[in-house]
């Protein structure tokens, strides 16, 4: 008979969670406020066309995190209430810890924060790092881990981010290297640190099934549809922007096809719903760090194609190769999705660089960092200083900046998580919603291919 798992700090996430929000609340009692309309008509004119040209988008970049990323991570088949919900729980965290954050570093002027819809975006990019690091890590940590994590992620990219867009002045205005090589090699760090010392087999529950591949390839076409918006929302309105739409769409299409092509190939004619749910969008993950340059568009196709080609190419060799070799846990392949397709991004934005017109007269790079930082103005400098050679040395430095950095915070972030008062869910229940969930029980234990023990135990801890 299976041993009964010990006891869980049951009262930490609850205790922990109250007194996060309650401490918000008094935060944004004495510090926070909206600012004062304006009295001129044509700057109230002015706000209110900037508001409804970005709240449509940041509309679209909630139901990517909320929904599309939720769904994407549903592939676990008995985790799949536990991961919605971790998703959004941790969403809300994290945005509500890089407001707070963001407006002590950036926006505490006499005393006060001045909230906006801006503020609020920039937060939620913020918390998209922890979505996506924490898929490296999912099914085997609990939620008082994840929380942690997203408390120290959130400091830690907002500092990686200042260094590599106001101080390198990176070019990077989809995130390519400030968002997903940032939150992939933070994850793969906290794994690294969090399992690195002993060999884990694939846990049985881990194998996804018809149905889990099913609503996980239904978050795959979520974020595919909405990500242009996710690339462009930051972007100067005008031409700028119309090109990162643009690019954006080509690089995802391109990626779409070329990984039923080098999923077909790889697997003797069938396809891989794992390649389909991944590679599908890592031509997004790469395109944003040139999407608003100026290039031609057969750019944006080859780029795409490539990234799908590294990202599935990744799924089938590199991540067999790092588990063997490097003992590296990767539940998600944050790695294949967000890190390949990330590096072959900011190698791409150095050659676009390099190879751009010279004549500038156009501005092609106007766009606003995912930390809020006008980049434009630190570009042109950096154009007339260095040239472009010095521009694409930039963008190798901001790509180098971000692997290093997020690696060594997230081994110090891993190392945290092995406290005794964060204890993880011991292995013969992970990836399991019982332990988080009251509704789960024996029955359903059973349909989906549980033993008995497992199922009484269910339902001993219903009690």
């Amino acid at each position: 008979m299976a041993a009964q798992p010990p006891a869980r700090p049951r009262r930490l996430l609850p205790l922990s969670l109250g007194l996060f929000q309650v401490a918000l609340i008094l935060f944004f009692a004495l510090f926070v406020t909206y600012g004062e309309p304006s009295e001129r008509a044509e700057d109230a004119s002015l706000a209110a066309k900037q508001l409804y040209g970005t709240f449509p988008l940041f509309q679209d970049i909630q139901v990517m995190l909320v929904v599309g990323l939720g769904l994407l991570l549903t592939f676990l088949p008995r985790y799949g209430l536990s991961v919605l919900t971790h998703n959004f729980l941790l969403l809300n965290f994290s945005t509500q810890w890089a407001l707070v954050l963001q407006g002590l570093l950036q926006r505490f002027h006499h005393g006060q924060i001045q909230l906006e819809l801006r503020s609020l975006l920039l937060a939620e990019f913020a918390a998209v790092t922890v979505l996506i690091s924490v898929g490296a890590v999912l099914g085997r940590t609990s939620p008082c881990q994840l929380l942690i994590v997203a408390a120290c992620e959130v400091p830690a990219y907002l500092a990686s981010e200042w260094v590599i867009a106001a101080h390198l002045g990176v070019l990077d205005v989809g995130g390519t290297i400030t968002i997903h090589i940032f939150s992939c090699y933070f994850g793969l760090g906290v794994s690294k640190a969090l399992f690195g010392r002993g060999r884990q087999l694939l846990h049985p529950k881990e194998t996804p099934t018809p149905r889990s591949d099913l609503t996980s390839l239904l978050g795959t076409l979520i974020l595919w549809v909405f990500w242009p918006s996710f690339v462009a929302v930051l972007c100067q309105p005008g031409d700028a922007q119309h090109r990162a739409i643009l690019n954006t769409i080509l690089a995802m299409s391109a990626s779409a096809v070329t990984t039923v092509v080098a999923s077909s190939l790889l697997e003797d004619g069938r396809l891989s719903p794992g390649h389909l749910q991944n590679g599908s969008l890592a031509g997004g993950v790469a395109v944003g760090a040139v999407a608003d340059m100026t290039m031609p568009p057969v750019a944006a196709l080859a780029l795409g194609s490539l990234s799908a080609m590294v990202c599935v190419l990744g799924f089938r060799f590199l991540t067999p190769f790092l588990r063997r070799k490097l003992v590296l846990q990767d539940h998600c392949g944050i790695h294949n999705l967000h890190g390949l397709p990330g590096i072959l991004g900011a190698v791409a934005s150095a050659v676009v660089i390099l190879v751009a017109p010279k004549d500038t007269s156009r501005s092609p790079f106007s766009q606003v960092s995912p930390a809020g930082v006008n980049t434009s103005e630190v570009a042109v400098g950096q154009w007339g200083e260095h040239g472009a050679g010095g521009q694409a040395l930039c963008q190798a430095a901001g790509l180098a900046v971000a692997i290093c950095g997020s690696l060594l915070t997230g081994l110090l972030t891993g190392a945290m998580l092995r406290l005794p008062c964060l204890a993880q869910p011991p292995e013969q229940h992970c990836f399991e919603d019982s332990l988080n969930f009251s509704t789960q029980g024996q029955a359903e234990s059973l349909e989906l291919g549980g033993t008995i023990e497992e199922g009484a135990l269910a339902l001993k801890e219903r009690v």
